[in-house]
């Protein structure tokens, strides 16, 4: 199973950047990939250059670097993980191919004292970014207050789309990926498919109890993929509170499990 860096993963390399403030940059650089949001590899290497990291920050997936000049950010991708020369900021080090090979570095900085801050990513779909717009993304999964849950489930017309449709909606809420969003679901016992117009007061309750309970379980327990329903994404799978078989089906472009008998 691939597991995707999401929001626990995300907040865990932010802490391992932490030990770079107070850093200066000798000198950055890029490939073609992870420079594609920027004009070029080189557009990267110049902006960086002689910077120093002053803190961190992060917003939902995506990591930021302040610095005494432009924000840096980087955004992970599908297996994209932060380094500190050898050390991953996620214990087991590496989602998808669970390996480190040195073509698969990316990019990243280097500082005065010989320390390297280095994207490793063999799907290429990670990203560097000089003064990323936070603007185009919604509050913060980890802090999200009941008051930003209801505005996130709002619908502009009819019943709106399926809620696990609209919890991936990182310009919603930003840092909720396919498995955090499966066991909240799972937890607060709502239907996937169900569109966000016909979730009542309770049973948004219930998803705001539920958001707040995994991420702050799924935290002390290590990462997004070790969820109460995880054992059960498989097929034949049993749903580990009634044994009912799992449901699979893709909703909102990701591949989605669910209880049918406790789900509703």
């Amino acid at each position: 199973m691939r597991r995707v860096p999401e929001i626990l993963e995300v907040e865990s390399y932010r802490r391992l950047a932490e030990r770079v403030v107070g850093a200066r940059v000798a000198r950055g650089w890029a490939d073609g990939y992870l420079a594609k949001k920027l004009a070029t590899p080189a557009t990267w290497a110049r902006a960086v250059k002689g910077l120093t990291v002053t803190g961190t920050d992060r917003r939902g997936k995506l990591l930021v670097l302040e610095t005494d000049g432009p924000t840096l950010g980087v955004r992970f991708g599908m297996t994209g993980v932060l380094l500190l020369d050898t050390e991953a900021g996620i214990e087991g080090l590496f989602y998808g191919p669970h390996s480190f090979r040195a073509q698969w570095v990316r990019g990243g900085l280097e500082f005065a004292d010989g320390r390297r801050l280095v994207v490793h990513d063999p799907r290429r779909l990670a990203r560097l970014e000089v003064e990323p717009d936070l603007e185009t993304l919604g509050p913060d999964a980890l802090t999200l207050t009941r008051r930003q849950l209801d505005e996130a489930l709002r619908t502009e017309r009819g019943e709106g789309p399926a809620i696990k449709a609209r919890l991936l909606d990182q310009s919603r809420i930003a840092g909720v990926g396919n498995l955090l969003a499966d066991e909240a679901l799972f937890r607060a016992g709502i239907d996937p498919r169900t569109p966000i117009g016909r979730l009542d007061e309770a049973r948004r309750a219930a998803l705001h109890r539920a958001l707040r309970s995994t991420t702050r379980t799924l935290a002390r327990r290590g990462g997004s993929h070790l969820g109460d329903h995880m054992a059960a994404r498989l097929r034949g799978g049993l749903c580990p509170l009634d044994g009912e078989a799992m449901t699979t089906a893709t909703i909102g472009g990701r591949t989605t499990y669910w209880c049918p008998r406790h789900q509703t």
